[in-house]
């Protein structure tokens, strides 16, 4: 057997009473849960958020990293409008461990970002916009020719 595992392997020998492996994949959703449930008890007991914002901030947890949402869906899954679920991105205190950054626009572009949202091409993208970019870019995120997100 060589020293890479495959996919069925690792199926395999977790299905094993015996089997006692650790894939690097498997410490970090160990990490992410970890880190997960740290986020859900600071949210919980952040003295001043509202429960509104609990629930965006808590739905915020469940977007994985190199992935992303819209304002609009965020709104639907919350049963709410999307400036509401922008206002509370806006005002994110656990950013960017909670992730507003991975929230777009409907037509996938950047939209805003802390309380920014430059609209009109001579305004420029701003500074704020440039870090969104930037950390949807770390995770793996794709950019079209227009600055617009790939895929659906």
């Amino acid at each position: 057997m060589t020293a890479t595992t495959t996919s069925e392997q690792r199926v395999s020998a977790a299905s094993s009473p015996t089997a006692e492996t650790t894939t690097k994949s498997d410490t970090k959703t160990t990490d992410t849960s970890t880190q997960t449930q740290k986020y859900l008890r600071r949210i919980s007991l952040h003295p001043t958020l509202t429960p509104f914002r609990r629930r965006v901030y808590r739905a915020l947890l469940s977007v994985p990293e190199g992935r992303w949402t819209t304002y609009s869906a965020m709104a639907t899954y919350l049963n709410s409008s999307a400036r509401a679920v922008g206002n509370a991105m806006r005002t994110n205190p656990f950013a960017p461990e909670v992730p507003c950054h991975r929230v777009l626009a409907a037509d996938r572009s950047l939209g805003g970002y802390k309380g920014e949202w430059k609209v009109s091409k001579h305004l420029g993208n701003g500074k704020f916009r440039d870090e969104k970019r930037l950390r949807l870019l770390d995770e793996g995120v794709t950019f079209d020719g227009d600055g617009k997100v790939d895929g659906y």
